[in-house]
């Protein structure tokens, strides 16, 4: 049994006249002909009855009837569905990214891509890099935004350094914090720790025993928003990415020396040629976009 058997089948039902349904069909008589008895003799069964008065419907092709129409309308469907999703106006990506990117560089991105493709669902969900990689590898992600450790990939994902972000101390407005400070005056100040696990807490305990000291922390275990927030009250500094500063008065930045702190951001996800239609897109836009960000807080990789 095969589609176009359906439609055929369909067309003579509707029409009760095979040439009709031939014209409407787009083949010739003999050849819509020959394709009902091909259908009937694989079901076994006569569909019509032909007269000289015209054509009607057997109990057998009674039968059939509301299924062919089903059948036709889902294949409608789909090939519709799939259509629209070549032409990017339907589909759904999955983006993971870190908290300080969904603070800072996501927002912008997702805005520009739904401007442009309104009718993509955007899902987007926050964690470390390692978290990220995992998701991404179990399928529950399509494209992540993390950051890239030097020395390190990941088997079965392909991933692509972007941009290289400067790490700032985040200090309230009204502190009395030098413009640059090395590492290692630091232990001087209270600080704000982000929770165990999170990139930027695991990147700064590295700079602290490289520089040979350790720090003071006031405050221990928060996220990207309640870390600045804490600042803001003036509980204590951060170690942040310079770009999520830019939006919040209450906050100010002194650079980082001796040495400064940088990080790579890169766009990980699965090999190119496996990625949906929409994801590929997403994967493109989101490199171009990120590449044309002009900011003194990320350089280009």
């Amino acid at each position: 049994m095969q589609v176009h058997q359906l439609a055929y089948f369909v067309a003579v039902a509707r029409t009760r006249h095979f040439t009709r349904a031939a014209d409407e069909t787009g083949v010739s008589q003999p050849t819509l002909s020959k394709q009902i008895r091909v259908l009937e003799n694989s079901l076994g069964a006569a569909l019509f009855v032909r007269s000289r008065g015209g054509v009607e419907l057997t109990s057998a092709g009674e039968a059939l009837l509301p299924h062919a129409r089903r059948i036709l309308l889902e294949v409608e469907a789909a090939t519709r569905s799939v259509h629209e999703v070549a032409q990017l106006r339907r589909g759904r990506v999955r983006l993971g990214a870190t908290p300080s990117m969904c603070d800072g560089l996501v927002p912008d991105a997702l805005t520009t891509f739904r401007a442009r493709h309104p009718g993509i669902e955007l899902e987007v969900r926050e964690g470390s890099s390692g978290l990220l990689r995992r998701d991404l590898l179990e399928g529950r992600l399509d494209v992540a935004l993390l950051i890239a450790s030097a020395g390190t990939s990941t088997p079965h994902l392909e991933t692509t350094p972007v941009l290289r972000e400067r790490l700032v101390l985040a200090s309230p407005a009204d502190a009395a914090v030098p413009d640059e400070i090395a590492i290692a005056d630091l232990r001087h100040l209270p600080l704000v720790a982000f929770r165990e696990g999170y990139d930027l807490r695991e990147m700064t305990n590295r700079a602290f025993a490289r520089a040979g000291v350790s720090p003071t922390i006031a405050i221990e275990g928060g996220e990207m928003g309640g870390v600045l927030r804490f600042v803001e009250a003036g509980l204590g500094h951060a170690v942040v990415p310079g770009m999520v500063i830019g939006a919040r008065p209450g906050l100010r930045a002194s650079q980082l020396v001796d040495p400064p702190l940088e990080r790579i951001i890169a766009i990980s996800h699965h090999p190119t040629d496996a990625l949906p239609l929409t994801v590929r897109v997403f994967v493109s836009e989101l490199v171009d976009h990120l590449r044309h960000i002009d900011t003194a807080d990320v350089a280009q990789v």
